[in-house]
């Protein structure tokens, strides 16, 4: 069986892509983050998994070389803000760090991705094995859009380009063609947290802005689609409903729904709709 590596970061993604490159006849060697993976990883049959911290980029080369691995998969988020928190650098990280003009996502994974392929080591697309769950364009749920949730979309998809041209963030929640939050650092969740936070501050039952929220969340301009690829689970409808958002928009092919089916069954159980584009 040929040999295939994981980089494992937070939640379900990359446990549903261990399982499906065993389905598929690979032998998974497993590089799980101390920091972010889940300890169900270890249950899963991978041929073997080692525990790092984020910092030991030296120590993930020598064990893929180790384990005859030159082909890997980056899956599932590592936070942005933990990079720069308590993890102490290893040498070859540290002088990496160093050496970036920008410090944002597409540029740290990018010259992590380029550390390992002149080690040998290629990093495929993280949904290589998971097409099935890329979404497609559309309505999705039983309630489409409406008039003023379409208007949020096309303002938000403006807004959400701008941002994602500098890799700020993926997703904005809009309330009637206004924008309430926008991501950085702290992730999707906390982004639409933080809106409906927003929207519950205003005074009174009546307002010139409507209290239901879009979400807005998209592919960058040249989305690589080694890492850092938008994803949608369960917890995010439920996040929205919480936050009294009632409508999601997505780029068709660009975002992975990590539960499936589930997703847009928790949506409709909501009355959110949701909506896939063509990019």
């Amino acid at each position: 069986m040929q040999r295939i590596g994981l980089i494992a970061g937070n939640g379900k993604f990359p446990l549903l892509v261990l399982d499906a490159a065993r389905a598929a006849g690979y032998e998974p060697v497993v590089v799980a983050i101390k920091e972010e993976a889940v300890p169900e990883i270890e249950g899963h049959g991978a041929a073997s998994v080692h525990w790092l911290s984020l910092g030991e980029l030296s120590k993930l080369i020598e064990i893929f070389h180790g384990e005859g691995v030159s082909r890997a998969i980056m899956a599932g988020q590592v936070k942005h803000k933990q990079i720069f928190s308590a993890i102490r650098p290893d040498w070859r990280l540290a002088k990496l760090l160093l050496s970036l003009t920008t410090r944002n996502t597409d540029s740290l994974l990018g010259a992590i991705a380029k550390v390992l392929a002149e080690e040998g080591i290629t990093l495929e697309n993280s949904t290589w094995l998971l097409e099935p769950l890329l979404v497609k364009e559309g309505v999705l749920t039983r309630r489409p859009p409406t008039e003023q949730e379409r208007k949020s979309i096309a303002y938000g998809r403006t807004v959400a380009r701008q941002l994602a041209q500098h890799d700020i963030g993926q997703t904005v929640v809009i309330a009637e063609s206004a924008c309430v939050a926008v991501e950085a650092m702290e992730g999707t969740d906390a982004t639409i947290e933080r809106a409906g936070q927003i929207m519950s501050s205003l005074r009174g039952d009546a307002s010139t802005l409507s209290r239901e929220l879009t979400v807005v969340k998209i592919a960058k301009p040249n989305q690589d689609m080694r890492f850092d690829v938008p994803v949608i689970g369960v917890k995010t409808i439920e996040v929205m409903r919480a936050a009294g958002a009632t409508c999601l928009a997505l780029d068709a092919g660009k975002c992975l729904l990590l539960d499936g089916e589930k997703v847009l069954d928790a949506a409709n159980a909501a009355g959110i709709a949701v909506l896939a584009d063509a990019t």
